[in-house]
């Protein structure tokens, strides 16, 4: 069997020693190594760059190179207060705690920057609170009523008004089991809500009873039954004087009841006033006939006393007439008349 044709492989280099380079191959590694080595330092330089950008960029928009204002505030504790913290006005932020230091007198110090474009809300009247909610962190907030007052200069210190809703819970939850042993003690079997439901179940009772409302408003059902007698009788007076109503009415307004006499008796009166009306009036005529001549006075007076007699029977007439009323009328009145 004949061996294959061409050169014998390559003998393998003793161990630890390294294999040498094949001819032509070296230079082409090396740019290739060189290449890879500049793009990442290029690749390096890049990142670098973008991470100083990036840190640049978040610099300026915190406002780390805007100008700014200092502003102290001095508060009774910091909790919940950190650096970096926003100090809002009317919902907007307007600086930014910086740092917080613990002053000589125990109290918190929180110094803020404001930048110098919103600075001009910030006046000498300006208030500032620290709030702090039930959930989540506190708050700082500055609030400004007038706008007209003096700028607030720079590193001025003021004092915050702090309030801590979470402070309010235990004395919320102690009235609230106030009010529940109080709602318990009324609504208790000895309670005053207990005792009126007791009454006024005792008074559906009575109600829903034979008397009904009479037993509640009198008292007792022998009370109410008093009551429904006497309204009975009353009832039955009222009926009876119906009847006497109805027949005085028959009476007194009827076709031949008193008072159609009576008017017709007026008619006749008034006729018979006329009458003396007109005798009057003769009388009056001959006195003066008798005063204006002396010499007829005989006969003036004679004629005077026929007169005289004719007005005289017609005030008897009249007087005839008025008993005849007064014996007809049942309400008469006692009537005078005099003489002139």
């Amino acid at each position: 069997m004949s061996s294959p044709s061409g050169p014998p492989p390559p003998l393998l280099p003793p161990v630890g020693q390294p294999m040498p380079p094949a001819s032509g191959t070296g230079s082409v590694a090396s740019e290739n190594m060189a290449s890879l080595e500049f793009r990442a330092r290029l690749l390096l330089l890049f990142m670098l760059l973008l991470v100083c950008g990036s840190a640049l960029y978040v610099l300026y928009a915190r406002g780390a190179f805007e100008s700014t204002r200092r502003l102290v505030l001095t508060a009774e504790d910091s909790e919940g207060v950190v650096v970096g913290m926003d100090m809002t006005f009317a919902g907007f932020p307007i600086g930014r705690v910086r740092r917080i230091e613990l002053a000589e007198d125990g109290k918190a110090r929180i110094l803020v920057d404001v930048a110098e474009k919103d600075a001009h809300w910030l006046r000498t009247s300006s208030v500032f609170t620290l709030v702090k909610g039930i959930v989540g962190g506190p708050n700082i907030r500055a609030y400004t009523g007038l706008l007209n007052d003096p700028p607030l200069p720079d590193g001025a210190e003021r004092s915050v008004l702090q309030g801590d809703a979470s402070a309010e819970i235990p004395r919320v939850i102690s009235a609230a089991k106030e009010l529940i042993d109080n709602l318990n003690s009324l609504t208790g079997s000895s309670g005053s809500v207990g005792t009126s439901l007791a009454n006024l179940q005792v008074l559906t009772g009575r109600l829903n009873g034979p008397g009904g409302a009479l037993t509640v408003l009198l008292g007792s059902e022998a009370e109410a039954k008093k009551f429904s007698a006497t309204l009975d009788h009353t009832n039955s007076l009222l009926a009876k004087l119906d009847s006497m109503a109805a027949k005085t009415d028959t009476q007194v307004f009827g076709d031949k009841g008193v008072l159609p006499e009576t008017r017709a008796t007026v008619v006749q009166l008034n006729a018979m006033l006329g009458e003396a009306r007109t005798s009057l009036k003769k009388v009056d005529a001959i006195l003066v006939d008798a005063q204006a001549i002396t010499s007829n006075a005989k006969d003036a007076t004679s004629d005077l006393g026929a007169l005289r007699g004719e007005v005289e029977a017609s005030l008897r007439k009249v007087e005839g007439l008025v008993s005849e009323i007064n014996r007809k009328w049942p309400f008469a009145r006692d009537a005078e008349m005099k003489l002139p």
